[in-house]
Order: structure tokens, then C-alpha cells, then sequence
């Protein structure tokens, strides 16, 4: 075991003590709702009653009776998207549970041989996966820190459980927004969501993923930012009796349980024998039925690509390709579905307080509340500085409001309309309000109920270190944000 003391770094130090802070104060997820909710009623309330902001709907008089309105109203206003996000993530559950995503993080997790290297394999892991799909990342990092704490438990590396379930959180708190699940990109792809009589009238016509997603500054966005986060995250890891193992969080006889069990699941473990199935039996686990079906679905998704060309990917698009394609590896129609109702128990939490936080946009949006605070961070904005206070706007509203795609619909015309007067393209605005609504993830736990689960892990015992990577991610992304041209590619 290393030595604790004087070669622990000044880093290191400030987020052991910040995490502790975090530890002792933090409520649980749908507490932390709860007192959103108060506090976006009384500051609605009050910024009206005082005439500071006007409400976006109504006859100008906005009182308790109203703002309760305007939570009720929103309540139930996005529950087409919430499955949308709902899919994504069971979808992804249940990509991340097959044997051999298991088996590949088993032989990735031996290959560290120090605390920061595990750390670093991890996070780096959780933000490429995060890119490619937000909830495969999501259960798959969170399964693959579990791992790597349990695999340096064997191996007696003293690595700090709660860094790793940050580092595995990683994905959604920097880099899923710049990605192929991305909600404020995708929603623009959609013709029914832009031009003359819709939320985005300031877009005449839909905006490509190559103008935002796959645009090179985007690209080159998402690899600086990676590498810095790796970095920082290496500088803080605890080291020697600071670093606290994954059995003071979980009993090492329930290591193997949940799924990491290194991946030794078979895909007919629970099938039953053909020679015992009754005919019902055999259909349901015809792997004829649903080979033929994951292979329609997966021909088309790639016909639809090579005739319609790459905008045709959108939210709709990408939930159906993933949920062939979980199809597709367990073949087994039944099996399928089994793994899928194991999902429901991650999106249980989602669910529960995806409307909370609904009613919380509705009392932003109506109360003019959202709109007064994008107006007036982006209208201190110059056409250097947009991106930075497109970033700010998006990352304080995503601490009320943690949904990318509801915050676009609140914040993006504002932002867009911005934009446009400044001389600013669509898909720069789209992509700089993505670094804000994701970079606040890393102190909202919103997104992490399935994490926390899977790793068993409190979240006031790891939102600590994501502070830290909150914090350190400010001045990188202010220097990135002013400097890296869009334009010029």
C-alpha cells in the first residue's frame, strides 16, 4: 500500500476533502427534486410578483394558484420523450448485460496495474462508449467501475470505489451531448420540429448531424475534453489510507451479484432443454424468429442510411437500431425479454422522477423564468464569448431541468434566436448549449439512480469527486469554448 502524507498532491487533496463535504450534505436524488421544486416555485413566484420577469402564458398575474398550474400543466407534458429516454437507457441495460460486453470488461479490468491507471481505463471507457450511446454507457460504466473495483480487490490495488463509479459516470457528465443519442442535435434533425409554427421557427429547414454532431469542431471538442478529464481524474485519485475499496461499500460475498459476474453467463443458462420445451416453449425461444427479426430491422436501419444518407438519424432512428441490435446478440426472442424487465428496474427511478422535473420546466418555462435566465446570460454574449454563455446558460438550468432534450425546448429558441441575429451557425449554438446541459450532470444525480444501483454506491459518497470534475472543467472549457474556431472547418 502507498504512503499517505506528504507526496499526497494539493489535487488530491482538495477532492478527498471536497467529497467529504458533499458526503455529509448531500440528500438523496428525489429529495433533491423536492427541494427543486420548492425553490423554482418560490423564485417564479417572487421574480413575478416583483415584475422582474412576466410569465409566458396567462393574463400577467401570476400568484401560488398559478405557479401549482404551471407545475401541474408540465407535469405530464413530455412523457413521448420521457420513453424516448427511457428506451435509450433499457435498450442500452440490456446491450451492457450481455455475456460479452461481461467478458470484455473483465479483461479490460486487468489491465491496470496502478489506482490511476484503473481510474483513467475506466472514465476514458465511459466517454467514448457515451458518445456512441448515452445509456449503453450509463449501465455499461457503471458495471465496468463495479468490475474494476472487484478486480482490484483481488489483486490488492487500492483504488478509491467512489472515484471509479464518478469515473464510469463520466460519459454523462462531459461527453454524451456531443453524440450519436445527443437530444438537442437530434430534435433538430426532425422537419416536424423546425421552420414557420413550431418551438424552433427561427430554423427554416432541419439541421444535419454533420453540422453538429459529426462537425469537426465538435469532433475536436470531445477528444480535448476527454483527454483533459482523464487527466484530472488521474492527478486526484486518493492514495494509501485515503483510498477506500469496494468491499466498505459492498460485502465481498456479494461481489458477483447483479450481473459482474466476469462475464461466465452462458446465453442458454436459463433456456430451457429442446427435447423438454412443449411447442409455446419452443416458439418463444426460437432463435429463427428472432434472428429473422433483428436482421429486418438491422437491413433496414443500414437501407434507410445508404438511401436517405446520415440525416435521417434521429432519436426515433437510434432506438430502433439499438433495440434490433440488442435482438440481434441474444438472438433468443424470450431471453430478450427477460433481460428487458431486469432494465425496468434501472429505469424504475427515471420514471418516478422524470415528472418532478417536468413539472419543474413547466414552472420555469410559463413562469418566463427559463426564458429570462437564457436571455440574460446570452445577451451579455458577444459573437466570441456566445459559446461560453450558451454553456453557462445551459449548465445552470440543467441543475433545475436535467433533460437535454426538455431544456432545448425551453431554452432553444431563445439560444437559436441568439444566434441567429449574432451571424452564428445553428449547429455551433446546438453544440455549445450540449457542453452546458452535460458538463451539470456531474452535480445533479439524476442521471445516475441507475448507477448508483448497479454499484452500490450512496450518491453523497461519489458526487464529491464529480464536484471536483465540475470545477476543473470550468476554466478548460471557457478556454476551449473562446478558442476553438467553428467556421474555419
Amino acid at each position: 500500500m502507498s504512503q499517505s502524507g506528504a507526496e499526497d498532491s494539493i489535487i488530491e487533496r482538495f477532492g478527498y476533502r471536497l467529497s467529504g463535504i458533499v458526503e455529509r450534505w448531500m440528500p438523496s436524488p428525489f429529495l433533491f427534486a423536492i427541494l427543486l421544486t420548492y425553490l423554482v416555485f418560490g423564485t417564479g413566484l417572487i421574480l413575478n410578483q416583483t415584475g422582474t420577469i412576466e410569465p409566458s402564458v396567462g393574463n400577467g398575474t401570476v400568484g401560488p394558484v398559478e405557479m401549482i398550474e404551471f407545475w401541474f400543466n408540465g407535469f405530464w407534458g413530455f412523457l413521448g420523450f420521457s420513453m424516448q429516454m427511457v428506451v435509450i437507457l433499457m435498450t442500452g441495460f440490456v446491450l451492457a448485460y450481455h455475456p460479452a460486453a461481461n467478458k470484455l470488461l473483465v479483461r479490460l479490468a486487468r489491465l491496470p496495474k496502478t489506482p490511476p491507471q484503473a481510474v483513467v481505463l475506466v472514465a476514458g471507457f465511459s466517454m467514448v462508449v457515451a458518445w456512441i450511446h448515452w445509456g449503453f454507457s450509463l449501465i455499461l460504466g457503471a458495471i465496468f467501475a463495479r468490475e474494476m473495483g472487484r478486480v482490484a480487490h483481488e489483486r490488492g490495488i487500492d483504488v478509491h470505489y467512489p472515484l471509479l463509479c464518478v469515473a464510469g459516470y463520466m460519459g454523462l457528465g462531459l461527453t454524451w451531448h456531443w453524440g450519436w443519442s445527443g437530444s438537442a442535435p437530434l430534435l433538430l434533425t426532425d422537419e416536424t420540429e423546425v421552420g414557420e409554427g413550431t418551438a424552433f421557427a427561427v430554423v427554416p429547414e432541419p439541421v444535419p448531424v454533420t453540422e453538429t454532431i459529426l462537425h469537426p469542431y465538435t469532433i475536436s471538442l470531445t477528444f480535448l475534453s476527454i483527454l483533459f478529464a482523464i487527466t484530472v481524474l488521474y492527478l486526484i485519485t486518493p492514495s494509501g489510507e485515503r483510498a477506500r475499496g469496494i468491499t466498505e461499500y459492498i460485502p465481498a460475498n456479494e461481489l458477483y451479484e447483479t450481473g459482474t459476474d466476469g462475464g461466465e453467463e452462458t446465453l442458454e443458462a436459463n433456456e430451457p432443454e429442446a427435447g423438454k420445451m412443449v411447442p409455446a416453449e419452443r416458439i418463444n425461444n426460437s432463435r429463427v424468429l428472432g434472428g429473422l427479426l433483428a436482421g429486418t430491422g438491422v437491413t433496414y436501419i443500414f437501407w434507410i442510411l445508404l438511401t436517405e444518407g446520415i440525416e435521417v438519424w434521429d432519436l426515433n432512428t437510434i432506438n430502433f437500431a439499438f433495440l434490433m441490435a440488442g435482438i440481434l446478440v441474444w438472438t433468443n426472442p424470450s431471453t430478450y425479454r427477460e433481460k428487458f424487465g431486469e432494465a425496468a428496474s434501472a429505469a424504475a427511478g427515471i420514471i418516478l422522477l422524470f415528472p418532478f422535473f417536468a413539472g419543474i420546466q413547466g414552472m420555469m418555462a410559463d413562469s418566463g423564468l427559463a426564458s429570462a435566465i437564457a436571455e440574460l446570460i446570452i445577451g451579455l454574449s458577444s459573437v466570441q464569448t456566445f459559446p461560453i454563455f450558451t454553456w453557462l446558460a445551459a449548465a445552470i438550468l440543467n441543475l433545475f431541468v436535467p433533460s437535454g432534450g426538455g431544456q432545448w425546448i425551453v431554452m432553444g429558441p431563445s439560444i437559436l434566436e441568439a444566434a441567429d441575429q449574432l451571424g452564428i451557425e445553428f449547429g455551433h449554438a446546438t453544440m455549445a448549449f450540449a457542453v452546458g446541459e452535460a458538463h451539470t450532470n456531474l452535480l445533479n444525480p439524476f442521471w445516475a439512480i441507475p448507477l448508483l444501483a448497479i454499484t452500490r454506491i450512496r450518491a453523497r459518497e461519489m458526487f464529491g469527486y464529480a464536484a471536483v470534475m465540475l470545477l476543473a472543467l470550468f476554466p478548460f472549457l471557457t478556454v476551449v469554448l473562446y478558442l476553438l474556431p467553428y467556421s474555419v472547418f
